[in-house]
């Protein structure tokens, strides 16, 4: 394909589609899942723009391509690079002390050399796609360096630069190696957007431990330039889990799953990727409890927790499957009847479909993670109740509670909490819970994902439906 320089560029780990197989064993691609490309990969394809990431698998030479008027330009990882910079950097190092070190983090000198390497690598092929004054939008803690490599490289670019994890304490971020070149590489950006404001609070405060710079307000000076750090809370698409939970062949699916996972018996819902930050064995402990104590009863509520694989060759994630699944064995062996189990556990990936109809038949969802940037699962559940029922279980430490004040907020550190929480949503007068969801519906649909990205996008200065490829 032909060279071309483009106006608005996103730039994320991954590109908006996923290489899938079909039942024949003919390859094509596919649009991923998620609230960031439902958020960036309209907004790039209206402003004729591309999108720089990686595939997904290990040595893929697929050359740059057009996919629905975005181009895609592929940034490919050796074998190594995926051990070294995905698997070591970004998911064994900055991921856990990012989630306040809820795992240890652990620190190798090959891992921070693949990881700049790789961010080079990176800021090398967004030059190359950016037009002159171009809007350059980068995401998510695999590319902390790229803002820098990439100004350095294209100093005439508007970057921003947002993260959707967590963003540490100063006496956690201090931890790391080389973590001044961390925080000069977020400073390459005009705009570094947070979760929380906290979050936001905390970077500056390093900037100026580390760097001696002196921050006033959400900005700080650094090189000539006005670097701003603020929250920018993100959301979902509300629309299509709206337009889901109104198709007919998903309240089908909720009626059977309700049928054969629940009965005549109350379902409590836990949708969470496979991770230590998720507190799924610490919510499954205390529904453990809950049914030893007799609070609950086998007769009158399920918990279904659906795990979905991830990062399988982790070993801290080996650790936790075995540790989820032994619990879920003796809980199911103790409490459970023939054919009638406490805890329906399933290890697997559901589609949006699949999901929403999940959402739709659980009476209570729980979302729990010891740290959580924002959680979108707890956002998704909420659009999903037209009906305005069901009640959410939320920690804490997730950055939806900060938005979801209909929810029976926990400590997940705590599982005496935890477990009055639980009680608590099961136990709530129809009309109180009614009351509570209709608040959170009415926050989550006046801030979807279109309007966390417009927002930002405002804020950078720059918008991307203005600009010409």
């Amino acid at each position: 394909m032909e060279r071309r320089r483009y106006g608005f560029v996103v730039v994320a780990n991954r590109l908006p589609l996923d290489r899938i197989t079909d039942e024949r064993g003919e390859q094509h691609w596919a649009r991923s899942p998620g609230g960031l490309v439902s958020a960036l990969e309209p907004i790039a394809r209206s402003a004729g723009g591309a999108w720089v990431g990686w595939t997904g698998g290990p040595d893929d030479d697929t050359e740059p391509f057009e996919a629905d008027g975005v181009y895609l330009r592929t940034v490919p990882l050796s074998g190594e690079e995926v051990d070294r910079y995905y698997e070591g950097q970004s998911n064994s190092t900055i991921w856990p002390l990012f989630h306040d070190a809820v795992e240890q983090p652990a620190h190798r000198r090959e891992w921070r050399i693949a990881y700049e390497t790789v961010n080079r690598r990176f800021a090398e092929a967004t030059a190359e796609v950016a037009d002159d004054g171009a809007t350059v939008w980068v995401h998510d803690y695999q590319l902390l360096l790229l803002p820098k490599l990439l100004r350095d490289l294209r100093p005439d670019l508007r970057i921003g630069f947002f993260l959707h994890i967590p963003f540490p304490p100063v006496e956690l971020f201090i931890q790391l190696p080389r973590r001044a070149e961390l925080l000069r590489g977020l400073l390459g950006a005009d705009l570094v957007g947070f979760q929380q404001p906290l979050a936001a609070q905390n970077f500056l405060r390093l900037t100026a431990q580390l760097l001696d710079l002196r921050p006033h307000g959400e900005q700080v000076e650094y090189q000539g330039r006005t670097v701003t750090a603020r929250a920018f809370p993100i959301s979902i698409d509300v629309s299509e889990i709206d337009r889901l939970a109104a198709d007919p062949e998903v309240q089908a699916e909720a009626s059977r799953l309700r049928r054969e996972l629940g009965g005549d018996r109350r379902l409590l819902l836990g949708v969470d990727r496979l991770d230590y930050t998720k507190g799924i064995d610490q919510r499954i402990e205390a529904y453990g409890e809950l049914l030893a104590d007799g609070t609950v009863s086998n007769d009158e509520a399920v918990l279904v927790q659906v795990a979905t694989p991830s990062r399988q060759r982790v070993a801290q994630y080996q650790q936790l499957r075995e540790r989820v699944e032994r619990e879920v064995g003796r809980i199911n062996g103790e409490f459970g009847d023939v054919g009638r189990v406490p805890v329906q556990y399933l290890f697997q990936s559901r589609s949006r479909e699949e999901l929403v109809a999940l959402y739709l038949a659980a009476d209570v969802m729980l979302v729990t993670p010891l740290r959580d940037g924002m959680n979108l699962v707890a956002k998704e559940y909420v659009a999903a109740r037209r009906d305005e029922g069901g009640a959410l279980v939320l920690s804490e430490f997730t950055g939806a509670a900060d938005e979801l004040h209909g929810a029976f907020l926990v400590n997940p550190y705590d599982v005496e909490e935890l477990k009055r929480g639980v009680s608590a949503a099961l136990r709530a007068d129809p009309e109180e819970l009614t009351d509570r969801m209709r608040r959170m519906r009415e926050q989550v649909w006046e801030h979807d994902v279109d309007h966390w990205a417009q927002e930002f996008l405002r804020a950078l200065g720059r918008h991307p439906l203005s600009a010409t490829p």
